[in-house]
């Protein structure tokens, strides 16, 4: 059996000496190095940013839906989206596991797990698309998939359903996250807080800041807030576009008296958000970008055009215990979990 690089390079087409995520191309053939564990794929889900872009790309439709997938995976190797650079992630069923590698897991054959990173860097082949879910951003396939020997992975927990475990999971970073940076007595706005990833940055965000803080929801629509509020996931709900960052800027002041916040946690799928976190933070505040379609040019030169001296995180969907935390919400929070049982499982 053939020995592999421990970050997957030996899988790397193009270009030469990259590694796997950042590669154009990657080699999606299914027999596995000594190193690699082989995964039958059941359902991905794909992250926000992707799956929003794709949708308005196929107007829609399912079958178009289909059609670029499949091709994303065809040219790439990898569901790897040339448009926002992103993927999602998977579950599947454990089929095989490199003999070099059996003696440092505590995977072994049959294991059902969701996958924790990025599907932009895991060799990938479809053979069938069965269902599109485009409400949830989850897809039922026929296919494989490979783990590289430094990929991390969870195995599914049996109090959780699998399609809520997989939402949770796709978004696990955020909260993690959330929970490292919030101190009590902190202001916090969560930007797509009616989201995904946003409801459950504000169950963090107002655990961690304490009745000494506030924590900021800003949704674009009515409806999504008021989801939000029903639950109490927050002390101050904002409706804005947060592609208008003078809008943004205007009502944070008002909620805030003025104050602005202390730490911005951006959470939309959509571009052009960036100067909205930039001007609703404090000078010496701090922004969080979880959101794949930040640019960090327009970030980084939009704050200097705008004399902000904050500090600014590139997001990171992994963090220690990220997985744990995720699903703990899920347990502590019979509100939350009745949400996201309803939306996304």
């Amino acid at each position: 059996m053939k020995k592999g690089c421990k970050f997957g390079t030996h899988r790397v087409i193009e270009p030469k000496g990259a590694l796997p995520q950042p590669a154009w191309k990657i080699d999606n053939d299914m027999e596995i190095y000594d190193n690699e564990i082989l995964i039958n794929v059941q359902t991905l889900n794909i992250d926000s940013a992707s799956f929003t872009q794709i949708k308005q790309q196929a107007e829609g439709d399912i079958e178009k839906i289909k059609e670029i997938m499949m091709d994303i995976v065809a040219k790439r190797g990898k569901h790897h989206n040339p448009v926002t650079g992103s993927g999602g992630m998977l579950i599947g069923t454990v089929e095989k596991i490199g003999p070099s590698i059996e003696s440092k897991t505590d995977l072994k054959v049959g294991d059902k797990i969701a996958t924790l990173v990025s599907l932009s860097l895991t060799p990938l082949q479809i053979n069938k698309i069965k269902e599109v879910r485009k409400d949830i951003d989850q897809v039922d396939i026929e296919g494989k998939a490979i783990l590289f020997e430094s990929g991390i992975y969870s195995i599914l927990p049996d109090d959780i359903p699998e399609n809520l475990a997989l939402s949770v999971l796709d978004v696990a970073g955020a909260p993690a996250q959330t929970a490292k940076l919030v101190k009590p007595g902190d202001t916090v706005v969560i930007i797509g807080g009616a989201g995904k990833s946003g409801m459950l940055c504000l169950y963090e965000a107002k655990k961690r800041a304490g009745i000494s803080g506030k924590v900021i929801c800003l949704g674009h629509s009515e409806k999504s807030i008021e989801r939000v509020k029903k639950a109490d996931l927050a002390d101050e709900y904002i409706v804005a576009d947060a592609t208008k960052p003078v809008e943004v800027m205007e009502k944070v002041s008002e909620v805030t008296d003025g104050e602005m916040a202390d730490i911005v946690i951006n959470c939309v799928n959509v571009p052009d958000t960036e100067m909205s976190s930039i001007l609703a933070t404090k000078d010496d505040g701090l922004i969080y970008f979880f959101s794949m379609a930040t640019s960090f040019t327009k970030a980084a030169l939009g704050a200097e055009g705008v004399g902000k001296d904050t500090t600014m995180i590139i997001g990171n969907g992994y963090t220690k215990d990220h997985a744990k935390i995720a699903l703990q919400i899920m347990r502590e929070s019979e509100t939350l979990r009745k949400i996201y049982e309803e939306l996304y499982a």
